[in-house]
């Protein structure tokens, strides 16, 4: 696709940031997303991960007796586990080798080689730049390419080009989109790492800055050289240390002061952490202002679209912070967000802003404002020794496109977080209710259920027992029955009978008992909506049209029958 060419209809613009999950099926699915890998596969895929330095626990080979049941078992469950350590690492889940893995349909472009031919076709219109070389792999970003450059009447001096495709938050009209984009080169900012060329059209965009050979940030905290890739520079470090509390504090206010100037100019960022943070000496200066206008998804949105407070870029670009100054205090990323609790740190004022950001209570009630971040003690008392005036002019009509589109980040963001609530509050119902506790709860009131409508039931039929008793008495009594000589018309109107069956029919059911039990030497029996036929069976029915027979003992019934008489 040629460097002006527009994006094909249609085009879907995945989210990488997106975690995936596998799981190992024993039998094959056609027609769905389930992907068939080999062993051999999963070897390829371990051998090209050895650059990250981790130990990962893939299954060993077995040459004999591979075809055994209870070795394809244990295999399976091998490289399940194998899988679940991947996905739930933070760097190797998205990287491209993993990506492409699991996701072949999505993952199966050679990015380095569009990246290439774009490029080309840009220097055809400028040809004053030559590209020295690709830095392979040293981004995260799988749709994102970096390369060596240099000027042709200035050979010496090194430059960086980067390469990126659009992403699933552009909402940025093509013609804003592009204005804005050769807009970057003018922004001027101490602490804002200078844009030298910038171009872009309907489907990518292009910038030039100047190579720096100390790297960034992370390069600083991990001390790795810049033009490694991103898996052997950052997944395994050999040393983990954190910066000086001097250092912290330094370029802790420096990147605070650029965000709130990009916050007071209504740019949208959310792209904060390490390796966006350029060192220039001993100042700090952000990077890729571009992603934003790109629609790239953050680095950390895995972790902040887990809390529902964190909905605005200033809350993300806040949040990112608290990575960012863990990292510089720790040297190293946190295990899990929120953490519960933070390990001793060079001062209880770096706590006290980690509390703030990272912790439970942060993520669960939302994050500080960076003006508020700027008058804890951590910062308020650092100097800045920089002359240099900010200019960044946005025209007023980009300035509202810009609002707009950051309304549809964040929207797009809520939706997202409301989606993710529902999913783990239905986990977290269904897992409860399938658990060993609720399934006895479960039980035990079902047994008292029961045990209660029983008491129930014999109450009522006790009372209308002797009801039936105190009519009988009066010679108000309804009329028994016997089986050797049918009901009358007459009789079974009385009753009710013609409601509830065909007349002369009613006898010749089959006996069914619902309900049976002993009460004052009375056995009784419900038979909803039809009677039963019995030697010597006394009827009644109810308010509600049930029919009751009360199955007399021999003594009771002759009394009844002399009353009767």
């Amino acid at each position: 696709m040629a460097f002006m060419e527009k994006p094909p209809a249609g085009k879907v613009l995945l989210d990488d940031t997106v975690p995936l999950t596998a799981a190992i099926e024993a039998s094959q699915s056609l027609q769905s997303h389930t992907i068939v890998r080999r062993y051999s596969d999963f070897d390829l895929l371990n051998n090209s991960l050895q650059i990250a330095g981790l130990s990962l626990p893939l299954p060993p080979k077995k040459l004999i007796g591979n075809m055994d049941r209870e070795f394809i078992a244990e295999r399976q469950k091998g490289l399940q586990n194998y899988l679940n350590v991947i996905t739930t690492n933070h760097i190797l889940s998205n990287c491209e080798l993993v990506k492409k893995f699991l996701d072949p349909n999505n993952y199966s472009a050679n990015y380095t080689e569009i990246a290439l031919q774009q490029v080309s076709m840009f220097f055809r219109s400028e040809p004053k730049w030559e590209v020295v070389e690709p830095l392979k792999d040293i981004g995260w970003r799988i749709r994102k390419k970096y390369f060596l450059m240099k000027i042709k009447n200035q050979p010496k001096e090194r430059l960086v080009l980067s390469w990126a495709d659009l992403g699933p938050d552009k909402y940025l009209s093509d013609k804003d989109f592009q204005c804005l984009i050769k807009l970057l080169p003018s922004c001027l900012h101490p602490y804002i790492y200078r844009v030298t060329f910038a171009t872009a059209n309907e489907s990518s965009a292009l910038l030039i800055r100047m190579f720096n050979d100390k790297g960034t940030l992370k390069d600083l905290i991990y001390k790795a050289k810049p033009k490694d890739p991103f898996l052997k520079k950052y997944c395994n470090p050999k040393k983990i240390q954190g910066l000086e509390l001097q250092q912290i504090k330094t370029y802790g206010r420096q990147i605070l002061e650029v965000l709130k100037f990009l916050h007071d100019k209504g740019f949208p960022y959310g792209h904060l952490h390490a390796s966006n943070v350029m060192l220039d000496g001993d100042t700090c200066r952000l990077l890729d202002l571009e992603n934003s206008l790109l629609g790239l998804p953050s680095f950390y949105r895995s972790y902040f679209s887990q809390f529902r407070k964190i909905n605005t870029l200033e809350s993300v670009d806040v949040h990112c912070f608290g990575h960012l100054l863990y990292e510089m205090t720790y040297g190293r990323p946190p295990d899990s967000v929120p953490v519960d609790s933070f390990p001793p740190a060079p001062s209880m004022a770096v706590v006290a802003v980690l509390e703030s950001t990272l912790s439970c209570e942060a993520c669960k009630n939302g994050m500080p404002t960076v003006s508020r971040l700027l008058q804890m003690p951590l910062f308020s008392d650092v100097l800045l020794t920089t002359s240099e005036k900010p200019q960044f002019k946005i025209p007023t009509k980009l300035k509202e496109a810009l609002r707009i589109a950051k309304e549809c980040i964040e929207k797009r963001l809520i939706e997202e977080q409301k989606q993710i609530y529902q999913h783990r509050r239905l986990t977290r119902a269904q897992s409860h209710h399938g658990s060993e506790e609720e399934r006895k709860k479960r039980k035990i009131l079902a047994r008292k259920k029961s045990k209660r409508s029983a008491v129930e039931n014999s109450e009522e039929h006790s009372a209308k027992y002797s009801n039936s008793n105190n009519s009988a008495g009066s010679g108000a009594s309804s009329p028994l029955t016997s089986p050797s000589s049918p009901t009358p018309p007459s009789t079974a109107a009385a009753l009710g009978l013609s409601k509830r069956c065909k007349e002369g029919k009613w006898f010749s059911m089959k006996y069914k008992t619902l309900n049976c039990y002993v009460s004052h030497s009375v056995k009784r029996m419900l038979l909803p909506k039809y009677l039963i036929g019995d030697p010597e069976p006394l009827i009644h029915r109810n308010s509600s049209g049930d029919w009751y027979v009360y199955l007399l003992p021999p003594q009771l019934s002759s009394r009844l029958e002399g009353k009767n008489a």
